[in-house]
Formats: structure tokens, C-alpha cells, sequence
């Protein structure tokens, strides 16, 4: 297990037990409690029996349940909540299969460093070892796929875990945290807190570089990017959680060095910074801020960066630290452990004078923006299927009329055009998990933070058959979105790996039938259309809008391979 150890403040306000009841306060009664202390909203959770007492304490507590229909999608649900807010969110599923069904899903919230915790119901501890009923060892289960697992058998500890798991969940480089539950722990009455975390929590606490020595090396790696010719910093998708990117791009505008945060799992090969691959050749000092040496970049190799270029990394995860040495060795020449958000804080302080660069960063910035010609020429009036773009271009213009809208991006093939085509300040992708099948699931929990402009979720029918029935859950609970499928009949991406490796006559396992998905939509309470022209995409999805209803429009597109925009 990969443990991610954070400092732990020696602040924690304990609070009395609030409790809407006069019956004694349970475990899950103290838990709750700890959750709208901690201003928890709402939860994403499927229903099961390790958890039905913490159902029970939600009641009068404030607290939203957002019951859906599979665990993975209430990870999905948390996850995309944690990026569009920047702060940790929280799924909640019952133990065992609906603690393994969670896993896959916590794998893209880790790689998309998002903020969220999983409340995972768990067999009573005093049946440990005995063959209870759904008994399997939950912590070694989620451990690779989160920064911290751990379960809560004391009672004394559940508010000073739960504190911890926040914290860790949202500082440094933010990602998931499993705790698993006993159902005991939690049907038991409470007893009085102890102001430390368990020992098995406690394992996961360290304590981290100083605010000064932050701002320190954030000079001392601002003045070194000062004396390369084209330097350039790197980020993580961390930076673009919540308000980052806004703040990211001032960072830029005042530095007047290029600023790229990266969460494609395409990398530097990321349609949305079209053809920045080959400006990324020509740099000479990159600052590594949050960002992993990893496959995004090429893993730091030739061609995609010079052999004359060098790094410095300022980094939280000490894992990470190890593998950028090993992947740059002798062109790493400065690395240090820090928080990068408060890396960014600290940037933001700096005064530097970066007009030497306008050329550099003119040349970066025209790069990421550069797109073909011959897209703007695709004709309207083209019949189906069609073209990425053309749906790309209606989304455009949504996005033009609301500024607040969130666009939701999934899929292989389709994901990637999207990316190209539409770049809005609110959006939420797979990341670079490269997991499909999150953007119905994330849609409903982007409505349920944005109450007030349009939520657009854009999938390949591929990726929408993982989570249809989450129709259901979005009209239960009143919130309208729109999905696009973008319909080609295949699994795409896939089938353009074996056409471009194997050949023509070796395509297998990738083609899909064309069934009327629109109509599940229908049959879980909302509506759905099938689209055959750009025109009746654009009418069809002002109209889903103003139904205030979940909504589908089934596109015949055609299944092309994701735009290649290097040059």
C-alpha cells in the first residue's frame, strides 16, 4: 500500500453531539454529525445493509442522500463534484461487492486528483475472522487506488478520523480516501471522543514543509525558469480543479511564461492543446508544479522534450519524487517536497518581469489554439452521420450564451473531439485514468452543484452503457442534464488500434448495434431524440434545455480517429 502522509493540525473543534433526536447518539449519529460540521451537503450513495444505520441518522440531519443505482456510479458522482468545487466530496456505499463495485471508479478520481471520500459500509468487527456476511478486507482492497485507506474500529476516534480523512482527501495533491465502517462501530452508542485519530489513521500523518520554505523554493524556482530562454511550467490536473484555472491563467498573464495544466489521458498529445506537442520540444526549463514525470509527458524522454532541457519539481507525493529522478536522472537538477496549491498561493506573491518571453509564450499560447482550417468549412447542411465537429460547433455556441454551463466529456474517439472542438472554463473529462463510461453519472452531480446554467454530458455510445440507468436517478432527484451520444456504432478507439496495427481484415470484438438509447431516457422518467442533422442537433438541444428534464440526443456521427494536431 502506497501511503500519502499529510501534517495533521493539532486544531480539531470538537463539537457537542447535535442531534435532531432525543434517543442516545449512535456511531452513525456522530458520524453524520461530523460530516455537516464539516459542511457536507450531500451524499451519492446506493443503499445496503452495513449502512442502513447511517441512512437512519441522515434523517433530519440536512444531509441529501442521492441514492443511485450502482456503486461505481456514486464515486463518479463525488468525483466530478470535487472538481467543480475543489473541495472533498463524499460517496457512500454498503460493504463488500458494494465496496468492490466503488473501486474501479476511486482509480479515475486518484489519476483525475480529485477530492472526495468513500464511506464504505464493513462487517461488524466482533465477527472478524469468523466468515461474516460480506466479510472481505476492504483497506488492502481500495489501497492502490486512493491516498489513504483505513477502517474506523474505534469508537472514540470516528469524528477525529473522519477530520482526517478530509484533510487528507483536499491538501496536497488532492485525490480519494476509503474509510470502511463497521456496522457495529456504527450501530453502537457513541462514547467521548478522543481528540487524536486511531493509530491505523494515524499511520498516514507526517508533517509537511513550512510555509516558508514553500515561498522559498517558489522564488528560487521562478528565478531559475527567469534564466532559460523558453521556460515553461507544467502542471497537474489538480490545477484545474474548482477556481485553479482562472487563477492559473492570471499566473500566466503576469508571468508571461506558458502555463499548461495537463489531465487528458492523451498527455501532451491532448487534442484541447492542439499542436503545443511541438512547442513542448523546444523547451529549455520546465517547472514540474504537481505534475507527474509519468506517460502524460512521454515520461520526460526524447523527442517530446530536448536533451537539453531541464527540470525542476515541486511535488507533495514523495512517490512522485522518486519516479521523476528515475525518469529524468541527471536532467532533474532541483526537486523539493511542497504542497502545490500552496506553491500557487505563493506564485501569485511573486513579483517577475517575464517581457523577454512574449514571443515564447505567443508562440506557446497560438499552438494550443491552433485548429484546421478546414473544420470551419464542414458544411451545416452535411447529412448524417455526422461530422465530430459539427456537433462541437452547436456546443460552441451554447457555450457562448452561458458562460457557467459545464461540459462533461467521456468516450475514446468522441471524448478526444470533444476536447478539440470545445474548451469552456467549467469541464470535467475521464483524466488520465482513461477510464469511459463516468460522463452520465458526473453530468447528474454537476447539476447538482450548478443549479442554474445548462449541464451538457457528451459520451460515445460505448461509454454510455455503463451508467443508463442513471436516468432513473437524475428524475428521482430532479436533476435535469443533457447527454449527447455520440453514435458511431463501435467501440471506437479500439477499433482504430486494430486498423492502424493489425489492418482491415483483422477488426474484431469492436462493433456495436444501433439500438434507440434516446428511448431509455424516455423510460426512466426523462425524454430523448434521435438526431440526423447539425440543424436538429442545435433545435433539439435548445429544447432539452428548456424541458427541464434529464435529456438524451442519440447523434449519427461518424466514427473517425481523434484529430492528430501536432503539426
Amino acid at each position: 500500500m502506497r501511503a500519502t502522509r499529510i501534517m495533521i493540525s493539532p486544531i480539531f473543534p470538537y463539537a457537542k453531539l447535535n442531534m435532531s433526536s432525543s434517543k442516545p447518539a449512535r456511531g452513525a449519529d456522530l458520524l453524520v454529525n461530523t460530516l455537516t460540521q464539516l459542511g457536507v451537503e450531500r451524499i451519492y450513495t446506493l443503499s445496503g445493509n452495513h449502512i442502513m444505520s447511517i441512512f437512519d441518522a441522515c434523517l433530519g440531519s440536512g444531509l441529501q442522500l442521492v441514492h443511485t443505482r450502482h456503486e461505481a456510479a456514486c464515486v463518479h458522482m463525488a468525483d466530478a463534484q470535487g472538481r467543480l468545487s475543489g473541495s472533498p466530496s463524499v460517496a457512500m456505499v454498503t460493504g463488500g461487492p458494494g465496496h468492490a463495485n466503488a473501486i474501479g471508479a476511486l482509480y479515475t478520481a486518484l489519476m483525475a486528483e480529485s477530492p472526495m471520500v468513500l464511506l464504505s459500509g464493513q462487517s461488524p468487527v466482533n465477527q472478524e475472522g469468523k466468515g461474516a456476511f460480506q466479510e472481505i478486507d476492504q483497506v488492502a482492497l481500495a489501497a492502490p487506488v486512493v491516498k489513504a485507506a483505513w477502517s474506523i474500529r474505534d469508537r472514540a476516534c470516528i469524528e477525529a478520523d473522519v477530520r482526517l480523512a478530509f484533510q487528507i482527501a483536499g491538501s496536497g495533491r488532492p485525490g480519494p480516501v476509503s474509510l470502511s465502517l463497521p456496522s457495529d462501530v456504527m450501530e453502537e452508542l457513541a462514547v467521548a471522543q478522543k481528540s487524536v485519530p486511531s493509530a491505523a489513521a494515524q499511520a498516514f500523518v507526517s508533517v509537511e514543509p513550512a510555509r516558508q520554505q514553500t515561498d522559498q523554493v517558489c522564488n528560487q524556482a521562478l528565478k531559475w525558469l527567469g534564466g532559460g530562454v523558453r521556460p515553461l511550467i507544467l502542471a497537474g490536473p489538480m490545477m484545474l480543479l474548482g477556481e485553479r484555472r482562472a487563477r492559473f491563467a492570471s499566473l500566466e498573464q503576469r508571468f508571461g511564461i506558458p502555463v499548461v495544466a495537463m489531465d487528458s489521458p492523451r498527455g501532451v498529445d491532448d487534442p484541447r492543446l492542439g499542436a503545443f506537442a511541438a512547442q513542448l520540444s523546444m523547451a529549455d526549463r520546465v517547472l514540474l508544479l504537481g505534475k507527474r514525470a509519468d506517460f502524460t509527458i512521454k515520461f520526460g524522454s526524447a523527442p517530446s522534450f530536448a536533451a537539453e532541457c531541464r527540470f525542476i519539481q515541486l511535488e507533495s507525493d514523495p512517490a512522485e519524487l522518486v519516479r521523476a529522478k528515475a525518469n529524468l536522472g541527471e536532467r532533474l537538477v532541483e526537486q523539493h517536497r511542497a504542497d502545490p496549491a500552496q506553491c500557487l498561493q505563493a506564485l501569485e506573491s511573486v513579483g517577475f518581469d517575464g517581457l523577454q518571453f512574449s514571443a515564447w509564450h505567443e508562440a506557446v499560447a497560438s499552438a494550443c489554439i491552433a485548429r484546421p482550417a478546414a473544420w470551419a468549412s464542414i458544411p451545416a447542411s452535411r447529412p448524417a452521420p455526422l461530422h465530430p465537429v459539427q456537433i462541437g460547433r452547436v456546443i460552441n455556441e451554447l457555450f457562448g450564451k452561458f458562460p457557467k454551463a459545464v461540459l462533461v466529456s467521456d468516450g475514446g474517439e468522441f471524448g478526444q473531439w470533444v476536447q478539440a472542438c470545445v474548451d469552456p472554463a467549467r469541464r470535467l473529462i475521464n483524466g488520465p485514468a482513461g477510464a469511459i463510461g463516468v460522463a452520465l453519472p458526473m453530468g447528474l452531480a454537476a447539476r447538482a452543484v450548478e443549479r442554474e446554467a445548462p449541464v451538457i454530458a457528451l459520451m460515445g455510445d460505448g461509454a454510455y452503457g455503463f451508467h443508463p440507468m442513471e436516468f432513473d436517478t437524475a428524475a428521482r432527484s430532479g436533476l435535469p442534464f443533457v447527454v449527447i451520444i455520440g453514435n458511431d456504432r463501435r467501440w471506437n478507439a479500439e477499433y482504430q488500434i486494430q486498423l492502424k496495427q493489425y489492418g482491415a481484415n483483422r477488426l474484431l470484438g469492436c462493433e456495436l448495434a444501433d439500438p434507440a438509447y434516446e428511448q431509455i431516457a424516455s423510460a426512466m422518467g426523462g425524454n430523448g431524440m434521435r438526431i440526423n442533422t447539425e440543424e436538429q442537433l442545435r433545435a433539439a438541444l435548445t429544447q432539452a434545455i428548456a424541458s427541464n428534464q434529464p435529456y438524451c440526443l442519440n447523434v449519427e456521427m461518424e466514427g473517425l480517429a481523434a484529430p492528430n494536431l501536432k503539426q
